[in-house]
């Protein structure tokens, strides 16, 4: 058998070992075929040792094509037609498996050939005066553009061959062109609270394609003149923008202390798609629905007491929850995606957890996982309120359990609500177990 694809420097290990095993299921067949010459009759050799062998075999080349397929496509091995076995009669050698393999390293592309592909982004060009009052924020922006595009392009070199065919284009390209979208939009804005809003084309400027193979740096976003609006001079007629003010007043949140609003100074490392802690999120979060349209969500059946590992059912009913968008948080889709809103309604789907407390007078700690965890995306759901029937196969041992549920966008946030005062869509219940 020959593995003729790359193999993804995380799955060397792995395959080789199983490469070798391959190797070691001849030679203990070959030692048992030889301490067992005359026996079972006619069919042993076959019943007994050429059969579990081609079993053996099947599984093992399985296990080289998953092992391949976590960060690469999964290759066809061939593992049905490989899989069996003949005799060498008169004692004839047995061919030994090659466990050499092509290694792709880091940063190539799922062939091992050459580079991984960057993105290749329109150049955003600033082309008028900017106020004196927008120039922090034009140029803060202007670099976002830039981070997004070395965030992208660290993003494909850490997932190449991943997700499948569309998942650059889905979980890269796609959250890539929302927000440079929403950042050239910003740009607009902040000029345009002290001068003529430009057009600056985010429509035409925000998609990206790819350089296969890699590519060069491209250039960094263009502020223009960078001088202020105007014939040499600040907007207005010879003084500041806004009759005297300086036009920060405008920014979202301005006076109140804002920490950050982005992830351009933060010192920790950008977040790529998968469940990591000590991250910076930079995606967008998107549309936020009218109050009316916000998701609800409430446990309407649940046992008060059950026994241990007695399988039982929680009711589930959801309203204003389209539930038809997940993206595979192990395939990298934690928090890549911008919340967009189909007809005013969030889209995504719910989570359903049930957790064993250690005592009810304190919160419990947050990382450990949960006896239960199911995801419901089940392209149901709307503006309506419908039930879904939860299946629980039971709870490990006694005590008091609280099973909760949530709803979550296409990337797994709770969703926003248009108010502080409203109640997100969550709730929880305890159930007695044992």
């Amino acid at each position: 058998m020959t593995v003729n694809v790359a193999v993804p420097q995380q799955a060397q290990a792995e395959v080789v070992r199983n490469l070798q095993l391959l190797n070691t299921q001849i030679a203990e067949a070959n030692t048992r075929i030889a301490d067992t010459v005359g026996q079972g009759g006619p069919n042993f050799i076959q019943n007994a040792i050429l059969g579990p062998l081609k079993d053996k075999r099947f599984a093992t080349i399985n296990r080289i094509e998953t092992a391949i397929g976590r960060n690469a496509p999964k290759p066809n091995l061939n593992a049905e037609g490989l899989s069996p076995c003949k005799l060498n009669q008169d004692g004839g050698a047995s061919a030994q498996q090659p466990t050499n393999v092509t290694v792709r390293q880091a940063g190539q592309n799922a062939a091992g050939t050459g580079s991984a592909p960057t993105v290749n982004c329109p150049a955003v060009q600033v082309n008028v005066a900017i106020p004196a009052q927008a120039a922090a924020e034009v140029q803060s922006n202007l670099r976002l553009l830039q981070t997004q595009i070395t965030e992208a392009n660290t993003r494909i070199a850490d997932t190449v061959g991943q997700g499948g065919a569309n998942f650059i284009q889905n979980a890269i390209l796609g959250p890539l062109k929302d927000k440079r979208f929403a950042t050239i939009n910003r740009i607009e804005t902040a000029i345009g609270r002290n001068a003529p809003k430009p057009n600056l084309n985010a429509e035409g400027l925000s998609p990206c394609k790819l350089n296969e193979n890699g590519g060069g740096a491209q250039p960094a976003p263009n502020a223009g003149n960078g001088g202020n609006a105007g014939n040499g001079g600040n907007a207005g007629n010879g003084g500041n923008a806004g009759n005297g003010g300086n036009g920060a007043g405008n920014a979202p949140g301005a006076g109140l202390g804002v920490l950050a609003n982005s992830c351009d100074n933060s010192r920790l490392q950008p977040h790529d798609g998968f469940q990591k802690g000590n991250r910076c999120v930079s995606t967008e979060f998107g549309e936020v629905g009218s109050a009316r349209n916000n998701p609800s969500l409430l446990i309407t059946g649940a046992p008060r007491q059950v026994g241990v590992n007695q399988p039982f059912t929680l009711k589930v009913s959801t309203r204003n929850l389209i539930r038809d968008r997940f993206l595979a948080a192990g395939q990298g889709g934690y928090y890549v995606e911008s919340s967009i809103l189909q007809g005013g309604l969030v889209r995504g789907h719910f989570h359903t957890a049930c957790r064993l407390l250690a005592n009810t007078d304190e919160a419990p700690q947050a990382d450990p996982v949960p006896a239960f965890f199911v995801a419901t995306e089940d392209k149901r759901g709307g503006a309506a309120p419908d039930t879904v029937t939860i299946q629980v196969p039971g709870l490990p041992a006694a005590g008091t359990a609280q099973c909760a549920s949530w709803a979550g966008d296409g990337s797994h946030r709770i969703p926003m609500m248009e108010r502080a005062n409203q109640t997100p869509a969550f709730d929880a219940v305890r159930i007695q177990v044992g």
